[in-house]
């Protein structure tokens, strides 16, 4: 008797792509939704990593680029003061050869001049003194001093200039004050 050969594997196979989901979907489609998510998984953490990698690499080049330019700020004022120096050194060599007190003077004076436009090209104003009342913010008071016609806490000298960087003190004015 011809009886028929039973393949439980055949059925199984044919049951697994008849099964359906309430959705409709079968076991199949599942599956390959679930590579395609895997795969869209992998490359967002693919993604991820080079974008931290990146970010990584941009922050360490920010750094090196403000350490450098921390390092080298200096430049253009050294740049804007070496003519100032050569000229300096000149009028000591001048000084060395020559008994004209005058025209070393006028050096002098022209070589302070150069220096000051330096610093004014740099945004270091010197802090205004004579005349003003004191203010401990921007003056050091080094002694006090009787001044007729002038009120007390009225600065009558200045021993030594006070120079600020746009609104940031760099050195306070020494001044000599009025007193009672």
């Amino acid at each position: 008797m011809n009886t028929p050969v039973h393949d439980e594997a055949a059925e199984e196979n044919t049951d697994e792509q008849a099964v359906r989901f309430p959705d409709g979907e079968t076991l199949e489609s599942e599956i390959s939704l679930e590579h395609k998510l895997r795969d869209s998984l992998a490359d967002a953490e693919d993604r991820l990593l080079r974008t931290q990698a990146e970010l990584d690499n941009f922050r360490k080049r920010a750094r090196r680029e403000y350490d450098e330019a921390q390092r080298y700020r200096e430049m253009d004022l050294l740049r804007d003061l070496l003519p100032v120096l050569d000229t300096l050194l000149r009028a000591i060599e001048a000084a060395e050869t020559t008994d004209d007190v005058e025209s070393l003077r006028s050096g002098f004076r022209l070589t302070a001049q150069q220096i000051e436009k330096v610093l004014e090209g740099h945004g270091c104003q010197p802090i205004v003194a004579t005349g003003q009342p004191f203010d401990p913010a921007v003056h050091e008071a080094i002694c006090q001093q009787s001044a007729p016609n002038v009120d007390p806490g009225t600065i009558v000298g200045v021993a030594s200039r006070g120079y600020r960087l746009h609104e940031r003190v760099v050195r306070p004015a020494q001044v000599i004050v009025a007193k009672e």
